[in-house]
């Protein structure tokens, strides 16, 4: 989904270069790039045209400028307004399947049978180094080892942990909660996984007997 931002960016610029040539108003350049993304475009299994129907975090990030400070903060606002918290307040899983999840890159493929979260990975390693025997990962997100070690959860019940447990949490799943144009996908709120996958993610990051914290 990350990747959506720097295509439109891409083509924005390109009706722009496109409308200098031109005399069109901004509206009627604003129509015919529309009118050029959805007939670039079609429905392919689960892969249907309504991805390209931007939210207003998604838009709003995609201009090659920042958006305004009030923008951002309802960006933000909104985003954590639709953060789903752990049912029962259970916020840790199983860290080798969150292991698994953050190694794999699949999902939400038009061949997929279905839109279901169930198969999906997190596919972390593309931007993130997760520990250290890892020799190949992205370096647009930073670095999670130690995660959980460095921001000393030693038990994620204890109350000095509750902050950034629950800041981990709604950063998997709204990531815009916290920053209004973050790369990083929104897990939970977009549906790429569910309410347990993201919780083995969360074992893999905050759990002390996980590889990430050692």
């Amino acid at each position: 989904m990350k990747n959506s931002r720097y295509i439109w960016g891409a083509l924005a610029a390109a009706a722009v270069v496109a409308g200098c040539a031109g005399t069109g108003s901004t509206q009627d350049l604003d129509a015919e790039f529309a009118a050029m993304m959805q007939s670039s475009f079609r429905d392919e299994g689960i892969a249907t045209s309504d991805r390209l129907q931007q939210d207003l975090g998604q838009a709003a990030c995609s201009s090659p400028t920042a958006p305004p400070p009030e923008v951002a903060k309802r960006i933000e606002s909104e985003a954590m307004a639709s953060i789903k918290w752990p049912t029962g307040g259970q916020y840790l899983g199983d860290w080798k399947a969150g292991e698994q999840l953050a190694q794999s890159g699949r999902g939400m493929t038009w061949s997929d049978a279905s839109p279901a979260t169930s198969g999906n990975g997190g596919q972390c390693y593309n931007c993130h180094q997760i520990d250290k025997k890892e020799i190949s990962f992205g370096t647009i997100g930073p670095s999670l080892y130690n995660y959980g070690k460095i921001r000393g959860v030693k038990d994620v019940a204890a109350p000095e942990s509750a902050a950034i447990v629950q800041y981990t949490w709604g950063k998997l799943w709204n990531s815009k909660a916290y920053s209004a144009c973050s790369n990083m996908p929104r897990f939970g709120h977009m549906k790429l996984l569910d309410e347990h996958q993201i919780r083995d993610l969360m074992a893999l990051l905050l759990d002390p007997r996980s590889p990430v914290n050692q």
